[in-house]
């Protein structure tokens, strides 16, 4: 709801400027704050340190990965070497040349008389040893031939036809212990995120210090334009007085010569201050994000008096203004994150467990004879990582990086001093803008006397026109420095808050 007002608020400043009409300062903050790049730049910071968070967080929660691969080899994977693969496609003729060599030594072993009375029995039965030879050898023959074959099948089948191999696992992997590196990680993330936040809030305030800046700027020269009108007013005024005297007798050509050089002078003052209002115009229609030429007209340029504010200053505000400040946020934060840097360093040195587990399929299913198709197996386990040597490098670390934590350290106890001395500076500039707007009253009361008795004397002609000259020079800086004590505490009043980190829209 606060962001939705924010925006409503913020859509007025458009609307007024379109109309042409006079915008507040509290308008042109918010255009500033829209419209400026470096708001815009660190928003984008912001989203990123909150990403980077965010990707902080997931090194808690296990990982999924998914693995695929083909590849072709010119040759197979085979399970028998080229002796196995040969003795298994001869093994029938090995076998029968065994028996025929045990055949012929038995027979080589029988004397003659043996063999002759052996085919002398098997005459009988109407055959002869050689018969019965030639008809065992047809069947040795015949079972290496079946041997052989069988042999050469069982090669085939021992075949694995890997050329073409197909791969895909799926990979949890859940870390348990890394070392302190993951809460570090996490924890810099989140200093990360408050870094973006304080930069944001400096460029806020920044923003916001600039716009009131120019904005007063632009005040200030409107009503110091109008104070040089009034004073051209009246040294033209006394011009005619001083030539209307020169032509009836009762002044000097010298005097309006001198009065002549005054209106000169009065005419280059508004010269040079509508020239400084024009750049000053540009400056804040810049810081607003407007076209430079835009015509933007302020509230208060227009008023009769700059109405400065009261500005009471505490002095435990100023003692505790480094805490409110955004720059010792970010510098606080930097320290934290070299703090968290040295942790995450430290882990180089300590062991790292994670759990695994997934499933593997291949082509061919090495866990199926090589068969061509898809086989997989799961698995579950645990690895460890203990780092054992590095010649030191993981202390050297450790030790730079301690050194650049005391560094932070140091620059955020100095920062702190020179916001305090910011601080009481800033309050002090307060009190003596409120005492020169004070005295600057006085001397515009003064001058203001001053210069209504010089011309009632000139009119009376009991004094010369250069004194009346001089009772307008010292009205014209009278008023001039009560504007610019005006604008002092304005801007001093703006300098202090942001000096104590409380500059709110």
């Amino acid at each position: 709801m606060r962001y939705l007002a924010a925006l409503f608020l913020m859509s007025f400043p458009v609307l007024e400027v379109a109309a042409g009409q006079p915008v507040g300062i509290d308008s042109c903050r918010a255009m500033a704050l829209r419209n400026n790049k470096q708001m815009s730049i660190s928003e984008v910071k912001q989203d990123m340190a909150r990403n980077i968070r965010k990707s902080a967080r997931t090194k808690y929660l296990p990982g999924i990965h998914a693995f695929g691969s083909y590849m072709y080899t010119s040759r197979e994977i085979s399970l028998l070497n080229g002796d196995q693969k040969s003795a298994l496609s001869n093994i029938g003729t090995t076998a029968a040349n065994g028996i025929n060599s045990a055949l012929q030594n038995a027979g080589a072993s029988l004397t003659p008389e043996q063999l002759a009375a052996i085919n002398g029995q098997l005459g009988a039965l109407g055959t002869s040893i050689e018969q019965i030879a030639g008809g065992f050898n047809e069947h040795i023959n015949s079972a290496a031939a079946m041997l052989n074959a069988g042999g050469r099948s069982l090669v085939d089948a021992f075949r694995t036809d890997t050329r073409n191999i197909f791969a895909g696992s799926v990979i949890v992997t859940q870390p348990i212990y890394m070392g302190g590196s993951i809460k570090a990680v996490n924890r810099m993330a989140d200093i990360g995120e408050r870094m973006a936040a304080g930069t944001a809030e400096a460029v806020r305030q920044q923003t916001i210090y600039d716009t009131d800046k120019a904005y007063w700027t632009v005040v200030s020269l409107k009503h110091k334009k109008k104070l040089a009108e009034s004073y051209l007013t009246l040294t033209k005024k006394l011009r005619g007085d001083v030539y209307k005297m020169i032509a009836e007798g009762v002044a000097t050509r010298a005097e309006g010569l001198g009065v002549d050089v005054k209106v000169n002078e009065a005419e280059m003052t508004l010269l040079q201050v509508n020239d400084g209002l024009t750049l000053s115009r540009m400056l804040l229609c810049q810081q607003c994000g407007l076209p430079v030429d835009t015509e933007l007209i302020t509230d208060d340029e227009d008023k009769d008096n700059i109405v400065p504010v009261a500005v009471p200053v505490e002095a435990t505000a100023v003692k505790t203004a480094a805490d409110n400040r955004p720059e010792i946020h970010v510098l606080q934060a930097m320290a934290d994150m070299s703090k968290q840097a040295v942790n995450l360093l430290k882990s180089g040195n300590l062991p790292k467990i994670g759990l695994t587990g997934g499933y593997t399929v291949t082509n061919p299913n090495v866990y199926d004879g090589y068969q061509k198709k898809f086989g997989g197996v799961w698995n579950v386990g645990v690895l460890v990582s203990i780092p054992v040597w590095n010649w030191g490098d993981v202390a050297y670390k450790v030790r730079a990086a301690k050194g650049a934590s005391a560094i932070a350290a140091l620059e955020v106890a100095e920062a702190r001093e020179k916001i305090e001395l910011q601080a009481s500076q800033s309050a002090f500039k307060v009190g003596e803008a409120s005492k020169r707007l004070t005295l600057a009253d006085s001397n515009v009361k003064r001058a203001e006397e001053n210069l209504r008795s010089a011309e009632v004397g000139f009119r009376e002609g009991v004094m010369p026109a250069t004194t009346v000259m001089e009772a307008q020079t010292a009205w014209l800086q009278a008023r001039s420095q009560k504007i610019d004590a005006e604008i002092d505490i304005r801007l001093s009043d703006v300098n202090m808050r942001k000096a104590l980190g409380t500059l709110e829209q």
